[in-house]
């Protein structure tokens, strides 16, 4: 396996159809000058020993050394040995509540950005899960395909904000319903639906869609952010306001929260400013069956840049006795009579 540890270098390579168009404008201008000085033919006849050809010769020569140098700079790597070991983990879908009410400010810095560094946390801990992510607010999205690449998981996850859906609300049901869908078609494995909300849950079913999944062998977990004293949601007008103008202040639905857990077949966790919440978590998703599966690895990667200057030393070497003019001393060697 080849692979380039700065491949971004490669873009160099553009540059070398330019430099070839240079040269043959260049050779162009030069024999449009040349002509200015009389006949071609003639010319070349007083110039017996010039080569029209060697020139373009070592022009590619040193394209060619070029483009090798911008392979060494991107640093060729190849693997080394190959080996596959066992692993077990389960499958999690956590669903992020991206809701208006998610910006009220009764935990810090707000729900949203608290229940995002409480999933960071977690997907830190994990070794040989598999995770998956989506965002929901009155409608539910898929926004990382299950998967166990926990560097774009965090990446995915630092980007979600309230703005990733238009449909204001809090569709619980339809967050769970799509977590069901996004899971592989592995057996015998641990699938977990984490929802993290603040429960104000503005569509019905969310009770009856936690028990389909769980009849589907799926545990639904639910993390409640926010407190029961509740707090406003603040815009870039102020707080919102409902339609008489009251300031519209929102809390934590723990009861909803619980009820949806409980037919789930998972377990409500209150999220609030320390690593409890995650901890308890963690410890719950390692009680579901972790499934084995095998998974390859790569030895640490030999550079191969050695290999690249060596070709392009002897491309230079070859390059440099190469001579514009024809070479006297191989014109002794008539290999070609003329008849």
């Amino acid at each position: 396996m080849l692979r380039f540890a700065h491949p971004e270098y490669l873009y160099l390579l553009l540059l070398l159809p330019v430099i070839l168009l240079l040269h043959l404008y260049a050779t162009w201008k030069s024999q449009r000058k040349l002509k200015t000085f009389g006949n071609p033919i003639l010319l070349r006849q007083l110039t017996p020993g010039l080569s029209l050809f060697r020139p373009h010769i070592k022009v590619g020569l040193l394209l060619v050394v070029v483009a090798l140098v911008v392979v060494m700079l991107a640093r060729p790597q190849s693997a080394g040995s190959i080996t596959t070991e066992k692993k077990k983990g389960i499958e999690a879908i956590i669903c992020m509540d991206v809701s208006n009410s998610m910006l009220a400010q009764d935990v810090n810095p707000n729900r949203l950005e608290c229940s995002k560094m409480q999933i960071s946390s977690l997907i830190s801990k994990m070794k040989d899960d598999k995770v998956g992510l989506q965002v929901f607010a009155g409608e539910a999205y898929p926004q990382l395909p299950i998967t166990n690449d926990y560097v774009s998981a965090q990446m995915f996850l630092e980007s979600i904000s309230t703005g990733m859906v238009s449909a204001q609300g809090t569709n619980i049901a339809a967050a769970i319903t799509l977590a069901t869908k996004s899971f592989t078609q592995a057996k015998g494995v641990g699938k977990a639906i984490i929802v993290i909300t603040d429960g104000e849950n503005h569509e019905e079913d969310a009770v009856q869609a936690a028990k389909e999944a769980a009849e589907e062998g799926m545990h639904v977990f639910v993390m409640g952010v926010g407190s029961s004293s509740g707090g406003e949601i603040p815009t870039i007008n102020g707080f919102l306001r409902d339609n008489s103008g009251e300031v519209v202040r929102t809390s934590l639905n723990e009861n909803m929260c619980q009820d949806i857990a409980e037919a789930g077949k998972g377990t409500y966790i209150h999220i609030d400013n320390s690593q409890m919440a995650v901890e308890r978590l963690v410890t719950e998703l390692h009680k579901l069956q972790q499934a084995e599966s095998e998974v390859t690895n790569y030895d640490a990667y030999h550079e191969q840049f050695q290999a690249v200057a060596i070709i392009a030393l002897l491309l230079l070497i070859i390059e440099f006795f190469i001579r514009e003019t024809e070479n006297p001393f191989f014109n002794k060697f008539k290999l070609f009579h003329k008849r």
